[in-house]
């Protein structure tokens, strides 16, 4: 049996090369997985569904070249995987969603909402043409960190 996690490192690391067609410099962001990834605020309030329950986990807030952060109504446990899906826009791709499993790294109370979790979330298996997806959701919703909106809208008890 093939080691999984060598074929996902050639993966993210293709994930990472620049983009022939656009020009890029050496600040563009790292060029192998032992760099800090390359992080983007997410400006569509996305939702990522649990496959297997159905249910929704919560909504993108952040995104990066390695994984993303979401915005949940409960805790989530830390250290476990979960089997999402993300229904995709027209602008984004023709397919109508893309399917991944992930790793719960950390999960505390959003500074500003005290009804809401942050959980940040790597990536741990997703097809090569889901991964350029993800890419792509991240180039098109992605904001550069700096000036943050914070919308406290965002729980269902204010």
């Amino acid at each position: 049996m093939k080691d999984t996690s060598s074929r996902f490192n050639g993966i993210f690391d293709a994930l990472l090369q620049p983009n022939k067609s656009s020009k890029s410099t050496a600040k563009d962001g790292p060029k192998s997985l032992h760099e800090r990834p390359v992080r983007k605020e997410f400006v569509y309030y996305m939702q990522v569904i649990d496959y297997d329950t159905k249910s929704l986990a919560g909504h993108l807030s952040d995104i990066s070249t390695g994984g993303f952060k979401l915005d949940c109504q409960n805790p989530v446990p830390v250290n476990k995987e979960f089997h999402f899906t993300i229904k995709l826009t027209n602008e984004i791709s023709n397919k109508t969603s893309i399917l991944f499993t992930a790793r719960c790294r950390w999960c505390k109370v959003d500074p500003f909402d005290p009804y809401i979790y942050n959980a940040g979330f790597q990536l741990v298996q997703i097809s090569p043409q889901d991964l350029d997806i993800f890419a792509q959701m991240m180039e098109n919703y992605g904001r550069t960190q700096g000036n943050q909106i914070h919308d406290f809208r965002r729980s269902n008890k204010w």
